[in-house]
């Protein structure tokens, strides 16, 4: 993690494991891994990279911005809309949404997280 100013090719950033709850996982065997490149001092803000392989899988989200950068998935918001995203789209999620996502193909983002 950094604390100045920076730059990063997202589509080769090296990721780490970070499982999910296996009580998260409605089908498939998806599997998660990511990265923080930025959090706040007060750990209110963070910045990252997230990646998730095909199936699907349930959350509640936090009030986050993101862009994918390759893959594609579709997220039903309980009570919501229901959207598919691809490269290059912009999603916005608000803290507590419940979402279900199902991964299409591996799908890797950009995201703003405000907790």
């Amino acid at each position: 993690m950094t604390t100045h100013s920076f730059s990063l090719h997202i589509p080769d950033a090296e990721l780490e494991p970070d499982p999910l709850d296996p009580a998260q996982i409605v089908s498939g065997t998806p599997e998660v891994t990511g990265k923080v490149v930025w959090e706040s001092a007060d750990g209110r803000q963070i910045r990252g990279i997230w990646q998730i392989t095909p199936g699907v899988v349930t959350d509640t989200e936090a009030d986050e911005l993101f862009v994918v950068v390759s893959g594609s998935a579709t997220i039903e918001v309980e009570g919501g809309a229901t959207f598919t995203v691809g490269p290059g789209d912009m999603a916005v999620l608000r803290a507590g949404d419940r979402t279900t996502w199902t991964v299409h193909e591996t799908l890797r983002k950009a995201y703003a997280i405000s907790l």
